[in-house]
């Protein structure tokens, strides 16, 4: 975890072949959340992403690093103080260049915060 104490997996759910749905919640103590911003913290999108890269490399047990962001688009702020949990869905394939392409969908209750669709290569 690049951010130690940052967010815990509660739990990853394998839905189908290549479909995941993590639960995770926010420390909303952490430093982060002191400097963006003071008295209203907002969950810094640069976050969310490692959060999405670091789940996909505990579901693929295996090293990633962000090869391309395409489509994001943050939708809601997260706010740790009223949301701190989050429900991440992830659609994860493989091409024939050996690339991961991740499509996620992040929620807090039954809003959408994030969509995006990254492309990663394997370390």
């Amino acid at each position: 975890m690049l951010l130690k104490d940052f967010y815990k997996v509660n739990g990853i759910e394998n839905k189908s072949e290549n479909d995941y749905t993590a639960s995770v919640f926010l420390n909303k103590d952490h430093d982060v959340f002191k400097g963006h911003f003071p008295g209203n913290p907002v969950t810094p999108g640069v976050c969310m992403m490692q959060i999405i890269k670091e789940l996909c490399e505990e579901i693929l047990d295996e090293k990633l690093m962000l090869k391309t962001a395409s489509n994001v688009k943050f939708m809601a702020l997260i706010n740790p103080d009223i949301n701190p949990d989050l429900r991440l869905e992830l659609s994860i394939n493989s091409n024939e260049a050996g690339e991961i392409k991740v499509k996620n969908t992040t929620y807090f209750e039954d809003t959408v915060a994030l969509k995006l669709s990254n492309t990663y290569i394997k370390q």
